[in-house]
């Protein structure tokens, strides 16, 4: 199977040096999983690079050997997801990466940023598996606990990715086809990767790859409550993670009780807690040393992603170093939702205003931006640059993938959305008033108005760390970015960004519905909102065919009007 031959190559270096050892006797024979799991039992440590390859994978550059400068692991799926929806704004440019998120050209069976996150994801299936296959999970041993946690929770989280990517949303679609389920472990009757390689497999439905994916997180948390081993530092999972790794699967899956209760316990767990209004004042989430990061992508300066110098996610997203963004290929917030940010709210200077202007720079850095950089109005200034250095090359910021402030928002939907709006909107009111808008108010008429309320501060506060699509999938709410700066461009870019199609007025009708959320009349055109099986997997599993794919179609751009 494709997501098996390929991606041993990839990563056969990170375990080599771990678990190279345990597949052999000294003599030559193979040995079996007892004997394996004996001895990793006896040293552990044998494991910890097996492990460290996990972690590694969510910054691999170059994932399909071609040195595409958008391939660089999950922090590429966050821009190219972010890109397709409504709140981060880009213009269409050479420059810029991610366009064909702009035009949903990223979605076709051929296109490279559909190969790219599959060949991510699966890569790191690949690892996790690797090391499932080695922990028995039965194993009494705190730091095997710990290590086959990790596995668990990670290979839950990218299939939770995939099933949101390659299919419409948990609710009415369980019985869809999904992606393949590859699964690695110890125990040969639940291990499934040899056979896979062998003969392929075919898609499983939305509901067994939930299945899979609960299985898995909810087997991380039993590891990760019964073991004392403590991470060393924020790119592993820790309990509190685990918690809201579940959290954000239960509030997909609609099970509000799952998704308060898990929400609840990653903040009691935690040792995150969140920035105050005047720690949300000033450019930063650059470091996962920072105290509301819950877990992160680390990066070093000698990291491959790193010595690129502009292949990475900084150079992509970031407004105050040097890159990509900084020579023309802007990341903006969408204009109608920096209007709904309230003055007295910090995080209206995560961006700059119709001026150029943001009130949480300083000095050199308003100049820097205003005069040097000449960025347009409403570019992101969220993000700091490595180190704080303005224009700096080095691009080895960390990069956020779960912040507690997350966790506070996801508890007040669920309780909302449980029985209880009033509680919801209390909930969000004090979160908001305490760190972010001391003027803040929420309302409790419905549990949709308070989901909505909720979504709202959801688009501010995550704003560029790669959750945005997934909530406009999960809560059904469509693509619509007429009226704002998606359309309000200028000349030399325009063209680019919005040109009239060719199709009948019908079609266009329908397109426009589709977009903004309100379904569709003709053919597959809702089809644009997820993506199809890379055509390399299709060509390569005897179990996919091309009729099993997701459906095509045609080439269209987004409608501005």
């Amino acid at each position: 199977m494709k997501i098996n031959k390929i991606l041993f190559f990839a990563v056969a270096g990170l375990l080599a040096a771990s678990c190279a050892d345990l597949d052999t006797e000294p003599a030559g024979g193979t040995i079996t999983a007892d004997q394996k799991a004996e001895v990793v039992a006896n040293n552990p440590a044998r494991t910890a690079a097996s492990v460290n390859g996990i972690t590694a994978n969510f910054t691999q550059y170059d994932c399909l050997g071609d040195e595409r400068h958008n391939d660089f692991g999950y922090p590429a799926q966050m821009l190219f997801l972010d890109t397709r929806g409504v709140d981060l704004v880009g213009f269409a440019i050479g420059y810029n990466w991610f366009s064909a998120g702009i035009y949903f050209t990223d979605r076709p069976l051929t296109s490279a940023p559909n190969l790219i996150i599959w060949c991510t994801l699966y890569n790191q299936i690949y690892t996790a598996n690797a090391v499932a296959k080695l922990v028995d999970p039965a194993t009494e041993d705190s730091t095997l606990k710990f290590y086959l946690a990790q596995a668990l929770a990670i290979r839950a989280f990218d299939y939770f990715n995939l099933a949101q990517i390659y299919q419409f949303t948990y609710d009415g679609n369980t019985d869809a086809p999904c992606v393949p389920l590859v699964i690695g472990s110890i125990n040969p009757e639940e291990d499934n990767t040899d056979a896979v390689a062998s003969n392929g497999n075919p898609r499983a439905t939305v509901g067994e790859v939930y299945a899979q994916i609960d299985k898995d997180i909810n087997k991380a948390i039993e590891l990760l409550e019964g073991s004392d081993f403590r991470r060393a530092d924020r790119r592993y999972v820790d309990l509190a993670t685990a918690y809201g790794i579940r959290a954000r699967i239960n509030l997909v899956k609609r099970d509000w009780n799952g998704a308060l209760n898990d929400a609840k316990a990653a903040i009691a767990a935690s040792d995150a807690t969140p920035i105050s209004i005047d720690e949300a004042s000033v450019p930063r989430f650059n470091d996962m040393s920072e105290k509301d990061w819950m877990w992160g992508v680390k990066v070093s300066e000698t990291d491959r992603v790193s010595t690129t110098g502009i292949c990475n996610w900084p150079s992509h997203m970031g407004s105050l170093n040097y890159g990509y963004a900084s020579v023309g290929a802007w990341r903006r917030i969408n204009s109608s939702l920096y209007d709904m940010i309230q003055p007295t709210d910090a995080r209206k200077g995560w961006f700059l205003d119709a001026d150029g202007v943001s009130a949480n720079l300083n000095a050199e850095q308003q100049d820097y931006i205003t005069n040097t950089a000449e960025a347009p109005a409403y570019t992101q200034v969220k993000f700091a640059p490595y180190q704080g250095k303005i224009y700096d090359s080095t691009n080895a910021s960390d990069i956020p993938l779960m912040r507690i402030e997350e966790m506070y928002l996801i508890q007040a939907e669920a309780e909302a959305m449980s029985g209880n709006p009033g509680q919801g909107a209390s909930t969000l009111q004090s979160f908001i008033q305490t760190y972010r808008d001391p003027q803040y108010k929420a309302s409790s008429t419905s549990a949709e108005d308070v989901q909505d309320q909720v979504w709202i501060q959801r688009r501010i506060e995550l704003w560029g760390e790669g959750l945005s699509y997934f909530d406009l999938m999960r809560l059904r709410k469509g693509i619509d970015r007429a009226s704002t700066n998606w359309a309000n461009m200028s000349d030399d870019v325009k063209a680019y960004n919005y040109r009239e199609l060719d199709s009948p007025a019908e079609e266009r009708t329908a397109i426009n519905a589709v977009l903004k959320g309100q379904g569709a009349t003709t053919g597959s055109l809702i089809n644009y909102l997820i993506f199809q099986i890379p055509n390399s997997e299709v060509q390569a599993n005897s179990q996919i065919s091309e009729g099993d794919n997701n459906l095509g179609c045609p080439v269209i751009e987004p409608i501005n009007e």
